[in-house]
């Protein structure tokens, strides 16, 4: 929903947020809406369902993590009754994140919708994996009144525990196929937890222990706000044409958002507005960022005469014709001689926008990603009814022939157009490299997958590889009205309770054909952060990229 003109009070209101404890008081005990013995029937008789029937990837987490959900769900179904509700929620939480999977979540009821759980500060990680440090990169400073934790400060535990040990326990509750991208994912929730996709957190307030820049050791308390960051006015819409043409991570997009509402505060007061290109100005000095219509997923700058720089912040946009003609329009005012596509922590989004941004640095013909239906009675029936003959009909024959030949999956076929994914050509000249790491995620991924399979150019990787999410995601609203007519079919979810599902698997094409993308990832020229990346702007990271391109970014 588009919010309206806010004010300087409104916006400041905004990113102060309210303290979770005292939303909680004011919500009822504990926040969440009771379920009766009934609902809670109905919630697991529609995960049970819909994971058995259409998750994309059950085969492979069955085989992966030895375990099986619907039979873990199915035992929860024999005792939920007996469970309070906080108890019931939490463990269907548990079974569905313990798929590993950020593109299916459970979301369990909640006065809480649309809430953001917050610590006014940012923690990022730098050095190597085996041996990680770190700190402070940045601080909401109205929530903050101890001068000596400032940006900068390295820090030593989280409420009494090593915090490196911290970050692991925390990973365990993650998605995430690798234990890097867990432990990249709980850095983030450690701060930033997104409620509509998990409860809040247990303590009201958390007890960091930091060293300051002068080594002495101290400690501060900060309690827990929440915040609601809204969308932006390009986003993507529910019911729009690219509504289920998704592929992204809805925890890590409004994360990415209250982030943004915290540390970029003015850029959050304005992205409500839709402007043309014509309305925005296009010089483009050195160092400065160049103005934008879309700047709540573009960002761009000429770092040197030599070399330019494009950020993809997300792919959660309602309009992939837009989105490219803006991407061309910046490249054009970027230097013509080198390239950085920076995609880190890009939580993904639309997948049309993600892979046909791809034409635009390549003379190589695009050959989209491909994506296939688990090969099920459910998926059959789905594929045969008239309501989706639109959508699925393409997969409906080898559904059916899947029947005598045995395929887990159906054939795999593109959802964006390949015409689409040459209809504009290469309008960037010159060489460019890519940076992904472990929260680049779902069309992000997609975006990695397209960049080395059509060997764009170099893939620097901060970690081992991209976050690995391999399909599109739909609402449990879209999986329940693809089902309607059928034997199959869900009822409504009780209570405001629904779910995300992984429906339609990735495929790489082009040199990577075939291999699939859920829980491996896009891995790359591994690079390391440093404390001066975290400090100053990505210094050494843009450097090392710049000599990558056999330029320079002074």
């Amino acid at each position: 929903m588009k919010t309206a003109v806010r004010s300087p009070e409104a916006v400041q209101r905004a990113r102060r947020g309210v303290l979770m404890s005292q939303a909680l008081a004011e919500s009822g005990p504990g926040g969440p809406v009771e379920l009766d013995g009934g609902e809670r029937l109905q919630i697991l008789d529609a995960l049970i369902t819909s994971i058995a029937g259409a998750y994309a990837h059950l085969p492979a987490k069955r085989a992966a993590y030895a375990s099986d959900p619907v039979q873990a769900l199915t035992l929860l179904r024999r005792r939920a009754a007996d469970l309070s509700d906080t108890e019931f929620n939490r463990a269907v939480s548990a079974i569905v994140t313990g798929l590993r999977d950020a593109h299916t979540r459970y979301i369990g009821p909640s006065t809480l919708r649309d809430r953001v759980a917050m610590l006014p500060f940012l923690v990022e990680q730098y050095g190597s994996e085996s041996r990680p440090r770190y700190l402070v990169s940045k601080i909401n400073t109205d929530a903050v009144d101890d001068p000596d934790f400032q940006p900068g400060v390295e820090l030593e535990a989280w409420n009494g525990t090593p915090f490196t040990r911290a970050v692991e326990n925390h990973a365990d509750l993650e998605t995430g196929g690798r234990p890097d991208s867990r432990r990249s994912r709980a850095l983030e929730s450690l701060t930033f937890r997104a409620l509509d996709y998990g409860p809040p957190p247990d303590e009201h307030w958390v007890i960091v222990g930091y060293r300051t820049k002068r080594g002495r050791k101290s400690e501060i308390r900060l309690p827990w706000r929440l915040l609601t960051p809204g969308k932006a006015a390009t986003a993507g819409e529910p019911g729009s044409r690219a509504a289920l043409k998704q592929a992204g991570d809805p925890s890590a997009e409004a994360v990415r958002r209250a982030k943004k509402l915290v540390f970029a505060t003015d850029l959050w007061a304005s992205d409500h507005e839709r402007r043309t290109s014509s309305e925005v100005s296009a010089h483009a000095k050195v160092g400065e960022w160049l103005d934008t219509p879309m700047q709540d997923v573009l960002a761009a700058r000429p770092l040197s005469r030599k070399v330019g720089y494009l950020r993809i912040w997300s792919f959660d946009l309602d309009d992939d014709d837009a989105f490219i003609s803006e991407l061309i329009r910046l490249l054009g005012l970027l230097p013509p001689t080198g390239l950085i596509v920076d995609l880190r922590a890009n939580p993904g989004g639309l997948i049309w926008a993600a892979e046909r941004a791809l034409q635009l640095f390549t003379d190589m013909t695009i050959q989209p990603t491909r994506f296939s239906i688990i090969a099920t009675p459910l998926a059959r029936q789905m594929a045969d009814s008239p309501f989706n003959r639109l959508e699925l009909e393409a997969w409906s024959q080898s559904l059916q022939d899947a029947v005598s030949t045995g395929e887990l999956y159906a054939q795999p076929l593109p959802l964006t157009d390949p015409a689409w994914c040459n209809d504009q050509g290469r309008k960037y000249p010159g060489p460019s490299v890519a940076v992904v790491d472990a929260n680049t995620y779902s069309s992000g991924d997609l975006f990695a997958a397209g960049w080395v399979d059509h060997s764009v150019g170099p893939l620097v990787s901060v970690g081992q590889a991209t976050g690995a999410g391999g399909a599109n995601v739909w609402t449990s609203a879209q999986l329940r009205d693809a089902l309607s007519g059928t034997d199959h079919q869900l009822g409504r979810m009780p209570a405001g309770t629904g779910f995300t599902i992984a429906f339609r698997r990735a495929i790489r094409s082009a040199a990577g054909d075939g291999i699939p993308i859920e829980d491996l990832g896009i891995p790359g020229i591994p690079y390391e952060m440093t404390k001066d990346d975290l400090m100053k702007s990505n210094k050494d990271l843009l450097a090392f990229c710049a000599r990558l391109l056999g330029g320079s970014n002074q």
